[in-house]
């Protein structure tokens, strides 16, 4: 007789990028036989939905940095008996408290802000040295993935695990899949072509620091020849309006128009995707887009785009340009120096060579001068 699923509930974290990250978390979480339904805010829940080992997706009726006692006591209770296991991917202490309340027998997460009692299963709070993934893999307790990734983290996995099925589900590397009947109906509401345009995707939401000058952005979009498909989020409206500006004739500016859904539709018909280090980056890996990623405050060994098909451009890590960036990576939201220098050193020629060595070869592919 099989025995019955695990029902595990995942709290999500709030930002697109970490929600990509927790992917292979989930894979293997799956693979081991746990049925996962992820409680996520709205902001991305979609990217949820694009994860086929998540069973279901709960939308918390909740705003970023508010407690709102009232409805996780409420949802709380709601969920009381249903789940085995919670997963707390956030550090902060208001995202344990939910599976706290629901009396969920094992709740699983990094030792966050004070966290001591209302975790059952704890892991030492994360370095920001470390790739992001390994440090969400690790919550798994599987010794493959938290004695390689995260040593000494001193949770197990349950005994149950069959190890043939995780071993399957090891790479690290997050994968996305979007529905193709829905990405055909969004290619088509915006009159876009598959593999016919280039994403820019200007923002980055934790702060300028890891924001590419504009003025930069809108010089690429003078000189690159091809369709440039601009996207990102209402915030990034006016910097993709200047950037369209540019070269009208050639760009459509999309930013605060679409779904989160539709923007992973549009960026995995894409033939390349240029970013900074932001959420819509981590989207580009995890569909296998080719891409450009640029970066300055943060540090692509902790927060890499995963993909094969991705090329990193970071002055820390270049032995030409002097003087070194000693103050690389700061992760702050502003340059606390006041120059920026790790991205305002990045020139326009180097970034549009690195689109153009993405473009596959032949007639169709355009000419860069």
């Amino acid at each position: 007789m099989t025995a019955p699923p695990s029902h595990s509930l995942v709290i999500a974290p709030q930002w697109i990028g970490d929600a990509v990250m927790t992917e292979p978390l989930l894979r293997r979480l799956h693979a081991r036989g746990e049925q996962l339904t992820v409680a996520a805010l709205p902001l991305v829940a979609d990217v949820y939905r694009a994860m086929p080992q998540v069973h279901a997706v709960m939308e918390l009726p909740f705003v970023r940095g508010q407690l709102q006692w009232r409805e996780r006591s409420r949802l709380a209770r709601q969920w009381q008996g249903h789940f085995d296991t919670a997963y707390v991917l956030p550090n902060s202490l208001k995202s344990a408290l939910l599976p706290f309340m629901a009396h969920i027998p094992r709740r699983v997460g990094y030792l966050g802000e004070a966290r001591i009692g209302v975790l059952t299963h704890r892991l030492k709070n994360p370095s920001r040295k470390g790739p992001m993934v390994a440090f969400y893999s690790a919550l798994s307790g599987e010794p493959q993935a938290a004695n390689a990734l995260l040593p000494s983290t001193g949770l197990q996995a349950p005994p149950t695990a069959p190890q043939g099925a995780v071993l399957a589900a090891m790479s690290e590397e997050p994968r996305l899949q979007v529905n193709a009947a829905a990405q055909q109906v969004t290619l088509a509401h915006w009159g876009m072509q598959p593999q016919r345009y280039t994403v820019i995707a200007p923002g980055a939401e934790y702060g300028p620091a890891k924001r590419w000058p504009l003025s930069y952005f809108a010089e690429l979009a003078r000189q690159w020849p091809g369709h440039l498909l601009l996207l990102g989020s209402a915030k990034d409206a006016e910097a993709c309006a200047h950037i369209a500006a540019a070269a009208p004739e050639r760009c459509t500016n999309l930013a605060g128009q679409t779904t989160l859904a539709q923007a992973l539709h549009l960026v995995g018909a894409a033939q390349q995707l240029l970013s900074n280090d932001s959420g819509l980056m981590h989207v580009a890996a995890a569909l296998a887009v080719p891409q450009v990623a640029l970066f300055g405050s943060s540090s692509p060994h902790h927060t890499p785009p995963l993909n094969p098909r991705a090329r990193v451009i970071w002055l820390k890590d270049d032995p030409d340009y002097q003087p070194p960036l000693d103050c690389a990576p700061c992760f702050a939201r502003e340059c606390p120096l006041g120059h920026t220098r790790c991205l305002v050193d990045i020139p326009v020629a180097r970034v549009r060579a690195a689109l153009a060595a993405l473009l596959p070869a032949g007639p169709g592919k355009p000419t860069i001068g």
